[in-house]
């Protein structure tokens, strides 16, 4: 950590909280991210890539970073997401899910809700 202020057990807490959000492997997400439905889905109102593709890339980052080499902000980063997958789960629509904006959201962030 560049920074004391995040207590250990803190920092496990979060890890744990990540590892449980997202369960998709960097793999999985690498090749989702490059998909056609990633890149429609997600809020662009800068006229760039959505919130969610880029969170998406910034997850397989932190996936392959070592936890002692985390910095402060791939922990608020970590937080971010696990905030967000808890939410957008929450707006489940009715019905078969599997080509839905909701689910390729939700992929965009590490999380595939149809993945056991």
């Amino acid at each position: 950590m560049s920074d004391s202020s995040s207590q250990p057990d803190d920092l496990d807490e979060v890890r744990r909280d990540f590892e449980d959000a997202v369960n998709m492997t960097p793999k999985e997400l690498r090749e989702w991210l490059d998909t056609d439905e990633s890149k429609e889905v997600g809020d662009s109102s800068g006229g760039g890539e959505s919130t969610g593709h880029a969170s998406g890339r910034r997850i397989v980052e932190i996936k392959e970073t070592k936890k002692a080499d985390l910095t402060d902000d791939d922990v608020a980063h970590m937080r971010k997401v696990v905030g967000y997958v808890a939410r957008h789960s929450k707006q489940r629509p009715e019905g078969d899910v599997e080509d839905t904006r909701w689910r390729y959201s939700l992929m965009n962030w590490g999380h595939d809700p149809l993945k056991k």
